[in-house]
């Protein structure tokens, strides 16, 4: 799981590297676009298809024409909290999906390699299964000699570290999803302090003044809150999985406390 964090956090620095770059060749592409459909006017079915096929890259043009003019500054931040917070929610989505088991099926071959083979084909069956339940299993059965007590005390003790395992670095999805908005109002409190600066510069209210810099201030805004709602959407997603694999984890835990508790007697 630290390689695939590793790989998409590589991957997101370059893309955000090479954002700006790709924003601009779009830009020049528009232009020269534009350019050349008004010299070959005469030419009705190449037109068409150009404006067809402006038509369809309009809205990524106009996302990143709109993140451009934002400035580089505090959308830049708001890029990168998007990037390092989708991330670590593909990072957790592929460990929870890798941790989900059929908990009945692990329960019923335990159970059966209990009854033929004993403790250790059963332990034996826990190690070939991955997920946190097999390792509860594994760790209930590992000191059932010294007692059911002792082995119930077991799957409780390592059932919270399994959970921790399950919930780590997922408080950084939600450090970025509070953040995000927050930079972006950030950016709009200090665009609308800078076109104040002009008017007061100007000694006059005029409206060309201020309105490039309230349209920079809104942007920020309004990328911030895109970036919260993207996040928000995964952080959702995750906690309704880990609350999942929590209650297969705890159903189990029961199952095979009285699976050894009938294997005692």
């Amino acid at each position: 799981m630290k390689r695939v964090f590793s790989i998409l956090v590589i991957t997101a620095v370059i893309a955000l590297g090479n954002l700006t770059v790709q924003a601009n060749t779009a830009s020049l592409m528009s232009v020269n676009a534009t350019v050349l459909s008004a010299a070959v006017q005469d030419e009705a079915p190449e037109a068409a298809a150009a404006d067809t096929d402006e038509e369809s890259l309009s809205f990524t043009q106009e996302l990143k024409k709109r993140f451009i003019e934002g400035g580089p500054g505090f959308m830049g931040i708001v890029l990168l909290c998007l990037i390092l917070g989708l991330a670590i929610a593909i990072e957790r989505i592929i460990y929870l999906n890798l941790a989900s088991t059929n908990t009945a099926k692990l329960a019923q071959d335990v159970e059966d390699a209990l009854n033929s083979g004993g403790i250790e084909a059963a332990k034996d069956v826990c190690r070939n299964t991955r997920g946190p339940v097999a390792s509860i299993y594994y760790q209930g059965l590992d000191r059932v000699d010294e007692g059911v007590d002792a082995a119930e005390k077991a799957v409780v003790a390592y059932g919270g570290v399994q959970m921790g395992l399950l919930e780590k670095n997922v408080s950084w999805v939600s450090l970025f999803i509070a953040l995000a908005p927050m930079l972006g109002f950030m950016g709009t409190v200090i665009g609308m302090i800078q076109a104040f600066d002009k008017i007061e510069a100007a000694g006059d209210m005029q409206p060309s003044l201020v309105a490039g810099g309230i349209k920079v201030a809104l942007l920020t805004t309004v990328f911030g809150l895109i970036v919260a709602i993207i996040l928000q959407i995964f952080y959702n997603y995750i906690i309704a999985k880990i609350d999942s694999i929590v209650n297969d984890m705890e159903d189990a835990s029961i199952t095979l406390i009285d699976m050894l508790v009938r294997y005692k007697k």
